[in-house]
């Protein structure tokens, strides 16, 4: 079965700092258009990051996705999603291993006895020594910071300007 991205693209940031960028909302596996019920069921409470006091919304149907026209009080944004087929994944997410089962016979597994489940590993923890403070260890206090600057302090004694024979 396919495995479908549900991928947005929409405008961050502010000014001249703006930029495009693409995120991936969810995967979907199942049909295309399953993926594209889902898609739009997420692109209708979309909060995109542009504008901040939306007036009004539009949703459009394209090809491949969704248009969201959002029009704010300056500026109308959009967001535009679409549905893509996962090909790769460089770290794919682990799948239960279901191959022993689906080799063995329907009416052999209804005799084999499920064996005890194992109890959950708890960290091993230190054995409590009587006397000892387990608490927070107090700070080292902070140093006294002294005096504070004389309000002359970045002054110099002396003007640089004070004494050269260049200046009129």
């Amino acid at each position: 079965m396919p495995r479908w991205g549900l991928i947005v693209e929409q405008n961050l940031w502010y000014g001249k700092g703006q930029m495009w960028s693409v995120d991936v909302l969810d995967h979907v596996d199942g049909t295309r258009q399953e993926a594209l019920d889902v898609l739009r069921a997420r692109a209708e409470r979309f909060q995109p990051f542009h504008p901040a006091n939306p007036e009004r919304r539009f949703l459009y149907q394209e090809a491949e996705g969704f248009l969201l026209v959002v029009k704010g009080v300056w500026r109308t944004f959009h967001c535009r999603f679409r549905v893509a087929e996962q090909v790769y994944d460089s770290d794919p997410p682990e799948t239960p291993a279901d191959d022993d089962q689906a080799d063995a016979p329907a009416d052999a597994s209804a005799d084999v006895e499920p064996g005890p489940v194992p109890e959950p590993s708890r960290p091993v923890r230190k054995p409590w020594r009587r006397g000892v403070d387990r608490g927070p260890r107090p700070r080292a206090p902070e140093p006294d910071p002294g005096p504070p600057p004389a309000w002359d302090t970045e002054v110099p004694e002396v003007p640089s300007w004070l004494g050269r024979d260049d200046l009129p």
